[in-house]
């Protein structure tokens, strides 16, 4: 079976050669580089991953995630974001779909930034996204009805929903109303051109590992999404706080609460579909 983590961050030390543009809050480790991902990743038999370059740390510089792809360019496919406030944005998002590895972009609204559904230089980067069939990566989680006006504001924009769409935490333990949106996210899987990353599912567990509590919702999400539309992945490093890679992934590798065919599907089968890339181990 390929297994695909649908979302990992690496990233370098903080240090005056490669700075910080921030310390994020819940990143416990000083470093989680491409080579060191690379060996979590074989301990536990994952064949590749969609890396995500930490906003956070490295805002629109894609330069250490561009390193880390030529470094293992059969293990790691990229995403990052583009400044949709600049005039320039439809021409960037056209730049990175040439980039080796470039297979998504991404697009943060959390409730604290305030934007509106409407923004122009969102739509303008949304419509670009679309002309090229790029898929953008949509973190709304805590904001899942304005993200929900965005998607219906864009049929033709192929969205990744980050995280089940729903806020996880970043240290334990998981609040009490931790899947309080599940019904809008059950809703919005009416929505042809979304698919929905089942990524960080762990972080969101009131149990102990191998939380077995966080199946009952899943099966939700598996009904009304399909699995050819659920795509598993870890969000290791933002969780590391949590949970550590091993338990992020063993629980849906060796569950009994999916046959093998949902198991391809949902580690791998869907992932490698929804971005046109497929893992090579050299």
């Amino acid at each position: 079976m390929m297994i695909i983590d649908s979302q990992v961050h690496c990233y370098a030390a903080n240090t005056p050669d490669r700075p910080w543009a921030h310390t994020p809050v819940g990143w416990e480790m000083p470093s989680v580089t491409g080579d060191q991902m690379v060996v979590a990743m074989d301990k536990v038999g994952v064949d590749g991953a969609i890396y995500v370059s930490p906003f956070n740390l490295y805002s629109y510089d894609t330069s250490y995630a561009m390193g880390v792809q030529r470094a293992h360019p059969g293990r790691f496919a990229l995403v990052t974001r583009v400044d949709f406030d600049k005039p320039d944005v439809a021409e960037k998002v056209a730049e990175w779909k040439k980039v080796p590895g470039a297979v998504a972009l991404r697009l943060g609204m959390p409730k604290e930034q305030g934007l509106a559904a409407d923004n122009p230089g969102i739509d303008r980067m949304l419509r670009a996204a679309a002309s090229v069939d790029m898929p953008m990566n949509f973190l709304c989680w805590g904001n899942i009805d304005v993200g929900t006006q965005v998607i219906d504001r864009h049929p033709q924009t192929r969205f990744v929903l980050d995280h089940l769409g729903m806020m996880q935490p970043r240290t334990k333990p998981a609040p009490a109303d931790v899947w309080a949106d599940l019904p809008k996210i059950l809703e919005l899987a009416k929505r042809p051109n979304v698919v929905i990353k089942v990524s960080g599912a762990c972080t969101m567990s009131h149990q102990a590992y191998p939380f077995a509590d966080i199946w009952e919702p899943l099966a939700r999400v598996f009904d009304a999404w399909g699995f050819e539309r659920c795509l598993w992945g870890t969000d290791w490093t933002r969780a590391a706080a949590v949970v550590n890679y091993e338990q992020a992934v063993e629980p849906f590798r060796v569950t009994d609460r999916l046959s093998e065919s949902e198991r391809a599907m949902l580690m791998g089968g869907a992932c490698a579909k929804t971005y046109g890339w497929t893992p090579k181990k050299g």
